[in-house]
């Protein structure tokens, strides 16, 4: 098995047509930016609304970096 067929604790991107990592890794995002694809990919198997949540935290988080 390798690494993108292994998935920890859960099955939530497994019915996904491409992983969050996948998509960040191709892209080149940096880490605020991958952690909203990934929340916001997951939030409907996962955790719901708290997802959202996080990945609103880290797109604060983004704008306040990236602003100064």
């Amino acid at each position: 098995m390798n690494a993108l067929e292994k998935q920890v604790d859960g099955d939530h991107y497994k019915g996904k047509a491409i992983q969050p990592v996948q998509y960040i890794h191709a892209n080149n995002l940096g880490f605020c930016e991958g952690n909203v694809v990934k929340y916001v990919t997951r939030w409907k198997d996962k955790n719901g609304i708290k997802d959202l949540e996080k990945a609103k935290h880290y797109l604060e988080l983004l704008i306040e970096l990236e602003s100064k």
